[in-house]
């Protein structure tokens, strides 16, 4: 089974670490790649600047409070850019405000998970993410003319 690269937008080391450790302990095959804010999130999906060369995600998780360009509108921006916006996001956030859920789906997040706050069921949840994202649903691929 080929890898899937998993895009990890995160400014919470912590929560990277986690994240980075529940996804590797899996016995699933796949590749992390991880920025810190949502400009950089944007250069890396839009494969400008230092991120010429990257291999599109085949998913994202997406956290909400991040520095210079926030979750929505990284989610924005994606959804609008027609070579990405089919590319799966999952915001994945400590937030659980009805206004943050309704303007994810509003704009076309696929998953909204609230994080939780211990660190066994946070690994729980991340496991759960990848067991339901990569095991049974099917990926879209980008398809050649």
């Amino acid at each position: 089974m080929e890898p899937i690269h998993i895009l990890l937008v995160e400014d919470n080391e912590g929560d990277v670490f986690l994240t980075t450790e529940a996804l590797h302990e899996s016995k699933i095959n796949n590749r992390v790649s991880i920025v810190k804010d949502g400009w950089e999130a944007m250069q890396f999906l839009e494969k400008k600047g230092a991120y010429a060369n990257v291999s599109s995600p085949d998913l994202v998780l997406l956290d909400v409070n991040l520095p210079k360009m926030n979750g929505h509108e990284v989610l924005m921006a994606l959804k609008a850019n027609e070579s990405i916006r089919h590319i799966p996001v999952i915001m994945l956030t400590t937030s659980s405000s009805d206004k943050d859920i309704y303007l994810s789906y509003k704009n076309y997040v696929n998953c909204y998970i609230t994080k939780p706050i211990d660190a066994g069921d946070f690994l729980k949840v991340v496991a759960s993410i990848e067991n339901f994202w990569i095991s049974i649903v099917k990926l879209p691929k980008v398809l050649s003319n």
